[in-house]
């Protein structure tokens, strides 16, 4: 039987130690190919951290967590080649210089030199191009994205998208490389009511098509997976210094 797309997530005791102390300590949970998870917190609760670190972007000091079948923090390297980050501040943000086509070109070709096979590089070039461009429409259609509804259509600016456009995108952008794992940061900032309905239809779509997504939030949705981080205690903190 052919395995699923997503990425089966589980979390045990686990726990990132910085300068300043726990960024998130004591989380657990399991989660199937699939699954929307919503990581729930305050800022500062270490939501952004944990996110990170489930995909293999920051190195844990406690417990040990599994994604789709990989150890972290041991097979880090690995999880990042099946992980996929949407948009996380000062991690992966969009250029706001760029246009929307600009962002697509120049992902679909770093996916086509960097994250396909070596023998797709051997294709002829029409072929090679026409395959890039199903998978950015494809990617499009998955994130909800028309760039030719937008204002100047594909030379539309980041800077003049409106924020849940720049969220598509930002999910359009990473959903090429057909990850087995989606990872948004901050999915319902500074959205109204309804923007944050259709915020989180989105990513349920996504989920539904197969692929798992972790999503920070302040608050999440009720169908999905919830894991709430808190800020660490002055124990704890203590602790971390001694």
């Amino acid at each position: 039987m052919e395995s699923p797309h997503g990425a089966a997530v589980r979390a045990e005791d686990f726990g990132l130690k910085g300068p300043r102390g726990w960024a998130f300590r004591h989380v657990g949970f399991s989660a199937e190919p699939g699954t929307l998870v919503a990581v729930e917190g305050a800022s500062g609760s270490g939501r952004t951290c944990l996110l990170l670190a489930l995909t293999g972007r920051m190195r844990t000091t406690e417990g040990h967590a599994e994604v789709g079948g990989l150890r972290l923090p041991q097979q880090a390297a690995a999880v990042r080649r099946i992980a996929s980050l949407g948009p996380v501040p000062a991690v992966s943000e969009l250029d706001p210089a760029f246009t929307v086509a600009e962002h697509l070109s120049e992902r679909a070709l770093l996916q086509g030199r960097y994250g396909a096979p070596l023998r797709s590089l051997l294709r002829p070039r029409a072929e090679r191009r026409a395959a890039a461009k199903a998978r950015v429409d494809e990617a499009l259609a998955a994130a909800g994205l028309d760039p030719a509804a937008l204002p100047k259509s594909g030379r539309t600016s980041v800077r003049d998208l409106k924020r849940l456009e720049a969220l598509r995108l930002s999910v359009a952008l990473a959903l090429i490389g057909r990850p087995r794992l989606l990872a948004v940061d901050d999915t319902d900032l500074k959205l109204s009511d309804t923007e944050r309905v259709e915020a989180w239809a989105l990513l349920r779509s996504v989920a539904d098509a197969g692929t798992t997504v972790l999503a920070v939030c302040s608050e999440a949705p009720e169908n999905a997976h919830v894991v709430r981080t808190a800020p660490t205690t002055d124990e704890e903190t203590a602790d971390a210094r001694s």
